[in-house]
């Protein structure tokens, strides 16, 4: 059992909430444990009573009651398993790569994220694209599975915060090409209208 502590809130770590923060510091603690310390007053901000979905800032002292200790690591436990021909593809994907980002020309077909009977997409496969870094690159944002296109992941979790802000605060631009049978009259202009699947097809 670990006594009372202060932590301050890292620079990458700001503007999250409280208890996903927690999560990741303290990942021996659970979710209920953490709104039962909120609702004792036993978690406190700069001093303050604070709730779960508070959100942090960066520079913030956040104050630890004591805690069960955390479990000894298993050193046994492997990440998420990715074959050899699944980690080619993938790394094959890559267009464009530096310290802080990957870009992908995600094939169409592919989830980006897993789902309802989803073990093969794009998250998963992200174990193989570490490329020497401790942590797999994070998504930011997505691309239907019937969608091919450039998909970014973020390297660093101060990287994937600055992207998923650029595309929520939609300070990015993106163009979507689409594959049309003959020539459309007028050749510019705005369709208003819905998407469908083509029957037999599963394309839209």
């Amino acid at each position: 059992m670990s006594g009372v502590q202060t932590v301050t809130v890292g620079e990458d770590e700001g503007d999250q909430r409280l208890d996903r923060w927690f999560r990741r510091r303290f990942p021996q603690v659970q979710q209920g444990k953490i709104e039962k310390l909120c609702r004792k007053g036993e978690i406190r901000v700069d001093g303050g009573r604070v709730k779960p979905a508070t959100r942090l800032e960066t520079g913030q002292q956040v104050r630890v009651p004591p805690l069960p200790d955390a479990p000894a690591p298993e050193h046994h436990k492997s990440t998420t398993y990715v074959s050899p021909a699944d980690a080619e593809m993938i790394q094959s994907c890559v267009i464009y790569r530096d310290d802080h980002i990957i870009a992908l020309n995600k094939p169409a077909g592919l989830p980006t994220q897993g789902g309802s009977g989803q073990t093969r997409h794009v998250d998963q496969l992200s174990e193989a694209l570490r490329f020497g870094l401790e942590d797999r690159p994070r998504l930011v944002h997505r691309l239907d599975k019937d969608t091919s296109g450039v998909l970014v992941l973020g390297r660093t979790r101060l990287a994937a915060k600055g992207l998923t802000e650029a595309f929520r605060h939609r300070a990015t631009r993106k163009l979507y090409w689409a594959a049309v049978a003959g020539v459309p009259h007028p050749r510019m202009g705005s369709i208003k209208y819905g998407l469908i699947k083509a029957p037999g097809h599963g394309a839209r």
